[in-house]
């Protein structure tokens, strides 16, 4: 299984930018998806952000696309996502998942996030004037 934790969550204001971090310890590393969900209150979680453990392929929700950028530190075991020209509606809590590629894709992640079998504590993410 992983453990994930994240940090770098915040408040700012339209069009400010935060980085949030992930560190994870896994078994088998290179063989799990990770990724990012996010939940606002009364909402569902939204696929945000998946990297895959098979080649390093990244995959972005319209909504964030141009603005959210992932990356994957496998030496380290560390995810980051990078957030540029936030929104209001980029508010909620943000959480690091991973699942392995045995059973699922980024694809299917990304539209489901449901799916992940593990995911950190999360960071909450404020985007307000």
């Amino acid at each position: 299984q992983v453990q994930l934790v994240e940090s770098g969550g915040g408040s700012v204001q339209p069009g400010g930018s935060l980085r949030l971090s992930c560190a994870a310890s896994a078994f088998a590393w290179p063989y799990y998806n990770i990724g990012w969900f996010r939940q606002a209150p009364g909402e569902e979680r939204e696929g945000v952000s998946c990297t895959s453990g098979g080649d390093g392929s990244i995959f972005y929700a319209d909504s964030v696309k141009g603005r959210f950028t992932i990356s994957r530190d496998n030496a380290k075991k560390t995810v980051f996502l990078q957030m540029n020209s936030l929104k209001p509606e980029d508010t909620a809590v943000y959480y690091c998942a991973a699942e392995s590629i045995l059973y699922s894709t980024c694809p299917s992640l990304l539209e489901d996030p449901y799916l992940y079998d593990d995911w950190g504590q999360g960071t909450q993410v404020t985007v307000s004037s």
